[in-house]
């Protein structure tokens, strides 16, 4: 048991590189493993495993506790006799909050991301916990009679029990998300632990109980709770008392997050999030924050200049790196590796190197994701709710009707009206590419209901069944929400927060950057922010065409207006060009029709079609390609290992 309880430690070394220890109870049949990236309490004292003051507990902890020195404080005002603390670490502390108040009410004082396993000795039960949003990961699940969790999937692979298939309604579900959500992974057997939840598996007279009897994963706090509470309490101050109220809670969380005993400090892209943070890490700080941003020669890409003029303004301590495309493409092979399962944004990339540029002088980065998601940034939220209104006068036969005649013309067709109408005098001699956007405009008016238009909005493969051999996608957050709510956008924003948030977003933070031995934390999640955000009318966050207003308040501030008012542009890079370029040559041998053929995963016709319209300019088919070449990539990894 410990010889595979240090494979698995070894196979998460990135993760951890400062320390590493093994806990056993071969009695009970039970090893905990920890691979440690020093942040808090350098010293032996913040050793894992660690064991309980009275030996009940033993805990393996991934994560920060930001608000674990006002628990400390809690906890000696709960005990009469003064507590005799070891070090300073937050394992510690919430050791000490476990034995006094239990786990589940620990978890709901707690502050923080995190993954753990706690062993009770007392009860001879485990229990696995997630952080409230899904910041850090946790995956578990039972292999020939083993019960194995791990932070990334690469621990539970090394484990001798494992021996899972692959599971084709996950890559079903790829194809249309870009991503796989939780609770499901690329594997049967195995499982994601969804955020906010913790789970309990007791123990019989001498081993785990069956696979049958594993408990159901319990919410200790609930997103879609918040949203409906919010919704029902809104805030009834001003817009002034707003943006003070907002201030304050982000200046804190920043000031909690900005604690550690190694150096820190933050990404900056330049736009509302990042620059927001790193003015509160400015504001707040004895010294100038080292902030760090890639820039790319291709102008249409680049935000390394706008990131550059907060920089000066601020006076932070600053570098930038401006990546050739010869250094994205080298990222390309590692992705399967870095990911453990097929993962298909395309801003990994540059996620990936401005993760390794940090790690070369700050072992801890601050993050400005998740405001899109709380503060109605991204595009696809703007004029939606008046757009869909109005379209809703149109009768929904007529609406059907009217997308299955735009969709009877091929794109490639539309594409030829676009060119002949360009002809006629007054056409402008211009080319009209008409395809792709009556597309999206049939695909529109055939939906029915807001998640209907969700779905629409965040897929890629509108069929993903046709492409996947006996691949069936199963019922996720985005099919089957939680949440109905009045307003449209407002259920876009709730659903992209409980699923692209933690399976996308936080996933591309976390294993680019802990690929490198790189912390992250993302202020603009603190629970009590989250909570704060949903209390909020939603003309407080849209407001004449723009979202985000109410960040951008906070924001102006600390930065002048006019070094950030901009379209929004995304964290990406040139993946269409580059398949018909430096690429080409690898998309080729991972799309070839006969290998596609002998692995039996995916229907090669469909996917040589679009590859050749891509090729051919006709279509921009990046995203669909990316998907496939993603899961191509690391399939071919798969059968090597």
């Amino acid at each position: 048991m410990d010889a595979q309880m240090r494979a698995m430690i070894s196979a998460l070394r990135h993760r951890g590189p400062d320390d590493a220890g093994v806990w056993l109870d071969t009695d009970a049949g039970i090893a905990l493993g920890h691979s440690r990236l020093a942040i808090l309490d350098l010293s032996e004292n913040g050793h894992q495993p660690m064991v309980s003051v009275s030996g009940r507990h033993v805990i393996v902890f991934n994560g920060e506790i930001y608000n674990h020195v006002a628990l400390r404080r809690q906890l000696q005002d709960a005990k009469s006799q003064p507590l005799n603390w070891r070090g300073h670490s937050d394992t510690e502390t919430l050791l000490a909050g476990i034995e006094v108040w239990g786990l589940e009410e620990t978890l709901r004082k707690a502050s923080g991301m995190f993954a753990l396993a706690l062993w009770d000795r007392q009860e001879r039960a485990l229990y696995l916990a997630r952080d409230r949003l899904g910041e850090k990961p946790l995956y578990y699940g039972w292999q020939n009679g083993v019960f194995i969790f791990g932070s990334e999937l690469k621990a539970i692979k090394a484990h001798a029990a494992f021996e899972a298939e692959i599971d084709r309604n996950a890559i079903a579900l790829l194809l249309r998300l870009s991503y796989i959500p939780g609770p499901y992974s690329i594997y049967k057997g195995v499982r994601k632990l969804l955020p906010g939840c913790f789970l309990r598996l007791a123990m019989g007279e001498k081993s785990m109980l069956p696979e049958a009897t594993t408990a159901e994963p319990v919410a200790y706090w609930s997103f879609a709770n918040v949203v409906e509470k919010g919704l029902d309490h809104p805030f009834a101050g001003s817009d002034g008392d707003a943006v003070e109220a907002l201030d304050s809670l982000l200046r804190h969380s920043v000031q909690q997050q900005m604690v550690a005993d190694v150096p820190l400090g933050a990404f900056l892209s330049g736009g509302v999030d990042s620059s927001t943070i790193v003015a509160l890490m400015h504001l707040q700080s004895s010294r100038r924050v080292k902030t760090f941003t890639i820039g790319y020669n291709e102008a249409s890409y680049n935000e390394a200049k706008f990131a550059k003029a907060v920089a000066q303004h601020l006076g932070t301590d600053h570098t930038e790196l401006y990546v050739s495309p010869q250094q994205a493409l080298d990222v390309i092979p590692r992705l399967p590796l870095l990911f453990d399962e097929p993962f298909s944004d395309v801003s990994q990339i540059p996620t990936f190197l401005v993760s390794a540029l940090t790690r070369q002088h700050v072992t801890v980065s601050l993050s400005g994701d998740g405001g899109d998601e709380l503060f109605g940034g991204y595009n696809r939220y703007i004029g939606t709710q008046r757009w869909w209104d109005r379209m809703q006068v149109i009768p929904r036969w007529t609406r059907r009707l009217l997308s299955h005649g735009l969709m009877s013309i091929s794109p490639a067709g539309w594409d030829h009206v676009g060119r002949s109408v360009a002809r006629f005098p007054g056409g402008g001699g211009r080319r009209l590419n008409l395809g792709n956007d009556i597309s999206k405009l049939a695909g529109v008016l055939g939906v029915e209901g807001g998640a209907a238009l969700y779905r629409h909005f965040v897929s890629h493969w509108a069929e993903p069944g046709a492409v996947v051999i006996a691949g069936n996608e199963p019922p996720t957050v985005v099919t089957n929400p939680p949440l109905d709510l009045k307003s449209i956008v407002e259920q876009m924003m709730a659903l992209d927060t409980l699923s692209y948030l933690p399976d996308d977003i936080l996933v591309k933070v976390d294993r680019a950057a802990m690929g490198v031995s790189l912390e992250t934390r993302v202020p603009l999640l603190d629970h009590r922010v989250v909570e704060f955000a949903w209390q909020l009318p939603l003309h407080m966050k849209i407001r004449n065409g723009q979202g985000k207003w109410i960040l951008r308040q906070v924001l102006y501030k600390y930065v002048p207006k006019e070094l950030i008012e901009r379209p929004k542009m995304g964290f990406g890079v040139p993946i269409d060009s580059w398949l018909r370029g430096p690429l080409r040559g690898w998309a080729e041998s991972l799309l070839d029709e006969s290998l596609l053929q002998r692995e039996g995963f995916l229907n090669p016709a469909p996917i040589r079609q679009r590859w050749h319209e891509h090729l051919s300019g006709r279509r921009n088919w990046q995203y669909h390609l990316w998907d496939i070449l993603m899961f191509q990539s690391w399939l071919e990894r798969e059968q090597q290992h």
